[in-house]
């Protein structure tokens, strides 16, 4: 089934449950980034983290592939043919690689508490400014109320837990992950509200991306996958965080625009910390407690729905219809 009546059925109900079912696949899909790191350290000792970086774009490109394959051949065939599909598959491909990449290695300069809320606290700023700068989209005051309210949050996340050395290279190389990951939610947005299959775009993206990380993973010491506890973690990196996660971020990116998805992930950097204090025994202040409570509070700014006025439906009954005209 192709996205294309998706898109038609959202655009004609009147209500937010479509954009609030977007939303919770966004903030579940972020939930399970924020575990990443938590199990990054039941790997056997001396694995690098550009190992694991690389194993999860290829386990999750031959998991989405294979999901794609089973259940959307002809809707991926056809999202290959499309016109101008192919540079913005491998602009946003190459994006995640970069993404991944200038994070880890900013982790590995200036901590990854740091490197964490600096990347995922600039992807909704980038993303916006993305947006604006190319007329797709402008935020409105919700968005630039709940994004500066998270980025605030996530500030007092790192300024109240444990000291973390901040390195200038290390924080242009976490700015430079954040701009490569709003690159990648929207340039999959872009390919998705045009009508193609969700799945099939996330597969077809990190299809490449694995394709382009397999010969780092085999050169960097891949001994690890197959000792005490690698296969697990593996599978759990791969499988669930990259593969499952990312299938429920494309299908939000139905109904929730780019610029809130990438603020409702601010969600991620609070999911580590929890762990962190329950599984990990990292303690975390007062001033660590009130960031995770206010970036918790301004999550539910963009998830909770809001009711509009008959003149605001009005006009956005206008806007769907002129929607249904466009894509046909």
């Amino acid at each position: 089934m192709s996205l294309r009546p998706a898109l038609t059925r959202s655009a004609t109900t009147s209500g937010t449950r479509p954009r609030r079912g977007g939303a919770a696949d966004v903030l579940l899909a972020a939930s399970f980034w924020g575990t990443t790191g938590t199990v990054r350290t039941f790997a056997p000792d001396g694995t690098s983290s550009v190992s694991v970086a690389a194993l999860r774009m290829v386990l999750g490109g031959l998991m989405l592939a294979g999901v794609v394959l089973v259940t959307a051949r002809g809707d991926l065939r056809r999202l290959l043919r499309a016109p101008r599909a192919l540079p913005m598959l491998g602009g946003g491909a190459l994006a995640m690689i970069v993404y991944q990449t200038a994070f880890f290695v900013a982790a590995g300069r200036t901590g990854v508490a740091v490197a964490t809320v600096v990347t995922i606290g600039s992807s909704p700023a980038f993303t916006g400014l993305i947006g604006l700068a190319t007329g797709r989209s402008r935020p409105d005051a919700r968005w630039l109320l709940a994004t500066a309210g998270a980025v605030a949050g996530c500030a007092a996340l790192v300024i109240g837990g444990r000291g973390a050395g901040v390195e200038p290279l290390g924080i242009v190389l976490a700015l430079l992950s954040g701009l490569a990951y709003a690159s990648y939610a929207t340039l999959s947005s872009v390919l998705i509200m045009r009508g193609e299959r969700d799945r099939c775009v996330v597969a077809a993206l990190f299809g490449l991306a694995g394709l382009a990380s397999l010969p780092v993973l085999l050169l960097d010491s891949p001994g690890w996958l197959v000792t005490g506890t690698g296969p697990a973690v593996a599978l759990y990196l791969g499988v669930v965080a990259t593969g499952g996660a990312y299938l429920l971020f494309a299908r939000g990116l139905r109904t929730t625009p780019a610029t809130t998805a990438t603020t409702l992930t601010l969600a991620e950097p609070a999911v580590a910390s929890v762990l962190g204090v329950a599984v990990l025994g990292e303690h975390l202040g007062p001033v660590a407690l009130s960031g995770l409570a206010f970036l918790a509070a301004s999550l539910v700014v963009l998830v909770v729905p809001f009711r509009s006025s008959g003149r605001s439906s009005g006009r956005s009954s206008g806007r769907s219809s002129a929607r249904r005209t466009e894509h046909g």
